[in-house]
C-alpha cells in the first residue's frame, strides 16, 4: 500500500468511463467544504502543457531539463524525462512532487494497478467487466446502473449523484475525530499579516 501523509483516493475505470468528468463535478463540491485538493492524472501518451508559441516551450525544446513557469496566479514545473525511460513513473514517485503541507486530500485519476484506496467507476452499458473482484483496494463502486451491477460487499454509489460521492469521500477520508483544519483563504491570511 502506498504511504502518504494525507488521504489519497483514486478513481479507477476503463478508458471512456468518465473519470475526468466525475472529478470535474466533485472538485467544486470538495472545495466548498474548505478542502485543499491535489490531483494526479495518469496519461498514457506524450503530452504538452505549453505550446510552440510560448517562451517556456521554446526554452524547454532548446535544452532546459526542468522548466519552471511562474506568475502571481500559478506555478508550473515541467521536467523532461530521459527518452530511454523504460517504465511509467509510479504513483509513489509522483506523490513526492506534491507539497502535503498545502493540501488536505489528493485525488488520483488512473493508476489502477497501484496499491491505494480507489473508487471504481462502472457503466454496465459499456460492456466492460468490473475491476472490483480482482482489486482488493477498491473501497466503493460508483455506477450509473445499480440494477446491472452485481451484488458486492462494498458500497455502491450513484455515479450521477456527486453530492453522495462527496459525502462518502468525506466520511472515508476524514472520520469525525479527524476532520481537516479550517482553511483560511490566502487573501484573509495576507490581511491578518498586515
Amino acid at each position: 500500500m502506498i504511504e502518504f501523509p494525507l488521504p489519497l483516493i483514486g478513481f479507477s475505470a476503463f478508458s471512456g468511463t468518465g473519470k475526468t468528468t466525475l472529478l470535474t463535478r466533485l472538485l467544486p463540491l470538495l472545495k466548498r467544504q474548505g478542502l485543499r485538493i491535489g490531483a494526479i492524472k495518469h496519461a498514457h501518451h506524450r503530452f504538452e502543457i505549453d505550446h510552440r508559441e510560448k517562451d517556456s516551450y521554446r526554452l524547454r525544446k532548446a535544452g532546459a531539463e526542468q522548466m519552471l513557469v511562474a506568475s502571481r496566479n500559478r506555478i508550473a514545473l515541467i521536467t523532461e524525462l530521459p527518452e530511454r525511460l523504460t517504465y511509467e513513473p509510479t504513483l509513489a514517485e509522483l506523490l513526492k512532487v506534491l507539497d502535503p503541507t498545502t493540501l488536505d486530500l489528493v485525488l488520483v485519476e488512473g493508476f489502477k494497478k497501484e496499491r491505494f484506496p480507489k473508487i471504481e467507476l462502472h457503466r454496465p452499458s459499456l460492456g466492460k467487466r468490473l475491476l472490483y473482484p480482482d482489486d482488493p483496494d477498491i473501497i466503493a463502486i460508483a455506477t450509473d446502473d445499480r440494477l446491472a451491477t452485481p451484488p458486492c460487499h462494498i458500497p455502491v454509489l450513484n455515479l450521477n449523484q456527486p453530492d453522495a460521492i462527496v459525502a462518502f469521500l468525506l466520511n472515508h477520508c476524514f472520520p469525525q475525530d479527524r476532520q481537516p483544519a479550517p482553511v483560511i483563504p490566502l487573501r484573509e491570511r495576507e490581511r491578518r499579516q498586515l
